[in-house]
């Protein structure tokens, strides 16, 4: 896998509903006047330190992040219990939850069919930035 680097940040317009969706059942019809919103100022806060990475694999599943989506990771962000994370352990990256109690780090699945991840005495840990958004594209 290729290290991660910055990206490029130029504002990529796309139009925006100032409505919600249902998931569920309809709602009626709102006024559906369109703007146009900055997809990118809304996603990145920190350009320099942000990139992008594709996850393979469904250990984050139920936290939304299913395998091929793209994911956001800002390095500028302190990471905190509960923040989504890639890591790198030995040079393996992983994308998992942070979670730290008196010190001691530990990398949790989004999907109970995965253990926690606990790195061993001599184990390199890198946290290299907490994910931000993730991005599934969908077949059209």
């Amino acid at each position: 896998m290729n290290t991660p680097t910055p990206l490029d940040i130029s504002p990529l317009w796309v139009q925006s509903l100032p409505a919600t969706v249902q998931a569920g059942f309809p709602s009626p019809a709102e006024d559906h006047a369109v703007t146009r919103l900055d997809l990118m100022a809304q996603l990145i806060k920190h350009p320099q330190a942000t990139f992008m990475l594709r996850v393979r694999g469904d250990s984050m599943k139920d936290a939304g992040i299913l395998d091929g989506s793209v994911v956001l990771v800002d390095k500028a962000i302190q990471p905190r219990n509960g923040h989504v994370v890639v890591a790198c352990i030995d040079n393996e990256y992983l994308c998992k939850y942070f979670v730290e109690r008196a010190g001691r780090v530990r990398l949790k699945a989004a999907n109970n069919t995965y253990p926690d991840i606990t790195p061993k005495d001599g184990q390199t840990l890198e946290i290299w930035g907490v994910v931000v958004a993730s991005i599934l594209q969908h077949k059209c």
